[in-house]
């Protein structure tokens, strides 16, 4: 074996010489991949004079390969100067057509509240620690899109929420302004420090800072670039109390989405919900008294209650000055595997239903897609109920085939080899629209009319755009809907609703003669917070006219001393140009 050449010292005064990073010393290039290395090295070790086999190789690092960047990553990467002048529409539009940007999230998995009192959770209920979907939230199964998202960041909050504002961002929406959406069950009845927490790290998300408490987190948020203009939480009647809904002000919460279910006594109690309906129309009136917009959650085709009862039970809500809440959700009820409706079905005659659970009668009459011709009826006349005032100022939210999955509005959105019986589509509230098409009716609600909806099919002209107001007594108060409407193609621009306090206040701030904004909205695709496009209707002066109407009316008809207004933390600002000041929760102006 040759041995090795002898290494020579340099002259005196020359530099002593060092490998350049790319260069061994034994000559060559410095091999960049860990099995050229290996060889490398060997084919060193002979020249020597060692065994390839002794060579001592563990010290040599592991030198992976570089993934290829995504997509996303490489726009990203394009500098400012040279990138394209206009962005391309986004995919999706409609998730930001109503001016804002939804990002739901999901607390941790917990039980039901009312197992305690009750025994059980209600019939109709998956999901949570003691189902046959354990690692979901209550009432989840954890194959929904919000669901999954929580899963992959482990329920923690502030990766749920970024990398959902992130993902909006790459579609090519504007994430200027969000709204949380806070899913999984009944948060409040969760331990006030985990609540504390997660509410700190959904503010912290959008700052970027680490706080310390809610108070800071809530004071870097309103400075934000990314703004939050509001916070629904889902709650249950009995978790809406007085104490309750002051903590969630405290949170920069300003809707609650309440679950109903029903307007009957008997299938709540038949149901296992563990409240009253008369618990239901207290906690809307204390909701509105302290300012909350109110959604509710109802869910036809339950157990022992016919076509003609359910239609019964909206005609009521839309009717009765006892509920006529904000929005409304509506669910119809689905059999899923491992809840005791599931138990029920199986015995196939137990109750009866009009051909939504079982099997076993004649086969159903369909439209189009397998979807029931009782599920899309009702829904229907759901839709075409509201023909009045009551009507005009209801936002129906969604109408899902899913159990209780506020987000899910397609097909693959809710996982149906999990569902046993039911409807078996997503998008009722399509179908159902398709239907009234067909039959030259026309619903009438917000969520149809509004400008971000309608702007895909009509151009509004701003000429033909004018001041609607409707009132109506809603839940021991007297309830004022502006809006600003194009009403020759029936198009809603933007809405304010404005209430007289009623006897319930329960906020010191609220005490006296005071009326209260529940809600300013003005509807079109987002645009961010300090720009304004021509060609859209936001920042265009609407908001500001609807707030200078609401104060005369609050000043010269309802005689009230001071305008409140449940604001989102990110708003305070928009508040303190028109000369409001934070008091407590809420922005206050006094009008004397």
């Amino acid at each position: 074996m040759a041995s090795a050449e002898p290494r020579k010292k340099p002259a005196p005064g020359a530099a002593a010489w060092s490998p350049s990073p790319g260069v061994l010393r034994g000559g060559g290039a410095r091999p960049r991949h860990r099995g050229d290395r290996l060889r490398h090295g060997g084919a060193l070790a002979a020249r020597r004079g060692r065994r390839p086999e002794r060579a001592q190789v563990r010290g040599v690092p592991q030198v992976r390969p570089r993934p290829r960047p995504k997509l996303v990553e490489m726009i990203a990467a394009v500098p400012r100067p040279t990138a394209p002048p206009s962005s391309p529409p986004p995919r999706q539009a409609v998730r930001t057509a109503s001016g804002i940007a939804v990002v739901a999230v999901m607390s941790k998995p917990h039980r039901c509240p009312h197992i305690a009192t009750t025994g059980n959770i209600c019939v109709y209920c998956p999901g949570g620690p003691d189902s046959d979907f354990e690692y979901s939230t209550q009432s989840y199964t954890g194959y929904e899109p919000t669901s999954m998202r929580a899963i992959r960041a482990r329920y923690n909050p502030y990766v749920q929420a970024r990398s959902r504002i992130d993902q909006l961002k790459r579609l090519g929406h504007s994430v200027d302004k969000v709204e949380f959406i806070l899913m999984g069950g009944t948060f409040m009845s969760l331990p006030a420090d985990y609540r504390d927490y997660f509410i700190r790290n959904l503010h912290d998300a959008l700052s970027g800072h680490t706080s310390a408490n809610v108070e800071e987190a809530v004071s870097y948020s309103e400075h934000s670039a990314i703004k939050c203009i509001g916070m629904t939480i889902e709650t249950r009647p009995d978790y809406c109390l007085g104490p309750h809904l002051r903590q969630m002000l405290s949170y920069g919460c300003t809707r609650l989405e309440i679950g109903v279910q029903s307007t009957y006594e008997d299938v709540a109690r038949d149901t296992n919900r563990g409240h009253t309906v008369a618990a239901v129309a207290d906690c809307f009136c204390l909701a509105k008294d302290a300012g909350f917009k109110v959604v509710a959650h109802m869910m036809p085709d339950l157990p022992n209650v016919g076509f003609e009862r359910d239609m019964e039970s909206f005609r009521e809500f839309f009717e009765s000055p006892a509920f006529r809440a904000d929005g409304l959700k509506i669910y119809p009820t689905l059999v899923i595997r491992g809840t005791g409706l599931y138990e029920l079905w199986k015995l196939a005659g137990s109750f009866l239903c009009y051909q939504a659970y079982s099997t076993f009668h004649r086969p159903r009459v369909t439209i189009g897609l397998n979807v029931p011709s009782s599920s899309v009826t009702s829904v229907l006349q759901v839709q075409k109920l509201p023909t009045g005032t009551p009507g005009r100022y209801c936002r129906k939210n969604s109408i899902i085939g899913a159990t209780m999955d506020a987000c899910v509005q397609s097909p693959e959105g809710y996982p149906y080899a999990l569902v046993t019986s039911g409807v078996e589509k997503g998008n009722l509230r399509e179908l159902a629209l398709a239907r009234m098409e067909d039959l030259g009716l026309k619903c009438r609600d917000v969520r149809t009319r509004e400008a971000g909806i309608q702007d895909i099919h009509h151009k509004i002209k701003p000429e033909e755009v004018e001041l609607v107001r409707r009132e109506y007594a809603a839940n021991e108060g007297w309830e004022t809907f502006l809006s600003y409407e194009d009403t020759r193609q029936d198009i809603l621009v933007g809405l304010l609703r404005l209430r007289k306090c009623g006897r319930n206040v329960t906020c010191p701030e609220l005490v006296g003669r005071c009326s209260i904004v529940r809600e300013l909205h003005v509807y079109g695709t987002a645009v961010p917070v300090h720009g304004r496009e021509a060609d859209k209707l936001q920042h265009q002066g609407y908001g500001t006219l609807l707030m200078e109407e609401a104060e005369r009316i609050a000043r010269r008809e309802h005689r009230s001393t001071k305008l409140a207004v449940i604001s989102g933390v990110g708003t305070r600002h928009y508040y303190r140009k028109l000369g409001y000041e934070l008091e407590g929760p809420y922005m206050v102006k006094c009008l004397v």
